[in-house]
C-alpha cells in the first residue's frame, strides 16, 4: 500500500528488446510531433549554454566538464513535457503547449520530484568543487578548460580527481536514475504521491537490473556525447530519449484495469 492508502502500482520485468522497442517508439513520437520535442530539447540545451556562459564569465570554466557530465541528472525533470506529449498521443488526445502545462500543474507531487532531482544535481556540482579544492588546491584556478584538462590528465592529483569524481558521479547517477526513471511518468499518469512514485521506480530497476542499468548507461552516454558540441546535440537527443522513457514506463508498470 502507498502512503495515501491506495494500492501500489504493479511492476513487471522487461528485457533488452523492450528497451530497443521503446527507443523506436520514442523516435516515432518525435517524428510525429517534432515541434514539441525540438522546443523542449532547445530549452534543455539553452539552459546548459546559459550555465556554461555564466561559469566562463565568473572564471570557473573548469566546471564546464563536470556540468556536461552532471547535466544528464536533470534530464528526467526537463523531459516531463515530452512524457505528456507521448501520453496524449497514445490516448488520441489533442496536444498543445497549454494542455501540457495544465497537466503538469495539476500534479502537485511533480514539484517534489523536481526538488529531489535538482537537489542531487546541486550535490554533484558541490562535490566536484570540493574534490578540486582537496586534490588540486584550495584556491585552484584555471584560465581555460584546456589548462584544466591538462592538469587532470597529466598529474597524479588530477587522475585521482578524475577517478573519484567519476565514481561519485556514477553512484549519484544510478541513485537518481533509480528514483526517477518511472517516477515522473507515473506521476503524470496516475494520482499517486511522490514517495510511492520513487519506491515504484526503484522496484522497477530492482526487478530488471541488467536491462535498466543498460538503459541508464545509454541515456548517460548519449546525453554526455550530445552535450559536448556546446549542448546542441541535446536538441534532438533529449526528445527521443524522453519519448522512449514514456514507452518504457508503459512496459514496466502494469496499466490500471
Amino acid at each position: 500500500m502507498s502512503i495515501s492508502g491506495k494500492v501500489d502500482p504493479v511492476v513487471r520485468p522487461v528485457a533488452a528488446t523492450d528497451i530497443a522497442e521503446a527507443l523506436v517508439e520514442g523516435l516515432r513520437d518525435f517524428q510525429a510531433l517534432p515541434l514539441y520535442g525540438l522546443c523542449f530539447g532547445a530549452l534543455y540545451a539553452g539552459g546548459g549554454i546559459a550555465i556554461m556562459l555564466c561559469l566562463t564569465a565568473f572564471g570557473m570554466v573548469y566546471l564546464v566538464y563536470p556540468l556536461a557530465a552532471g547535466f544528464a541528472l536533470i534530464g528526467p525533470f526537463v523531459a516531463i513535457g515530452l512524457y505528456e506529449v507521448s501520453r496524449r498521443r497514445e490516448r488520441g488526445e489533442p496536444v498543445s503547449f497549454g494542455a501540457i502545462w495544465s497537466a503538469i500543474r495539476a500534479r502537485s507531487e511533480i514539484g517534489w520530484m523536481a526538488f529531489v532531482t535538482l537537489f542531487v544535481f546541486v550535490i554533484w556540482m558541490y562535490q566536484v568543487r570540493l574534490l578540486i579544492a582537496l586534490l588540486l588546491g584550495l584556491h585552484a584556478s584555471f584560465s581555460s578548460l584546456q589548462e584544466f584538462m591538462t592538469v587532470v590528465l597529466t598529474t597524479n592529483e588530477g587522475l585521482l580527481f578524475l577517478a573519484i569524481g567519476n565514481a561519485v558521479g556514477a553512484a549519484l547517477s544510478l541513485i537518481l536514475f533509480s528514483l526517477t526513471v518511472v517516477s515522473f511518468p507515473l506521476l503524470l499518469d496516475r494520482e499517486v504521491d511522490f514517495v510511492t512514485a520513487m519506491v515504484t521506480s526503484v522496484r522497477a530497476v530492482v526487478t530488471s537490473p541488467l536491462p535498466m542499468i543498460g538503459w541508464a548507461a545509454v541515456i548517460v552516454m548519449l546525453l554526455i556525447v550530445s552535450a559536448l558540441p556546446y549542448f546542441l546535440g541535446l536538441v534532438v537527443t533529449l526528445p527521443v530519449l524522453g519519448h522512449a522513457t514514456w514507452h518504457l514506463y508503459r512496459r514496466l508498470v502494469v496499466p490500471v484495469s
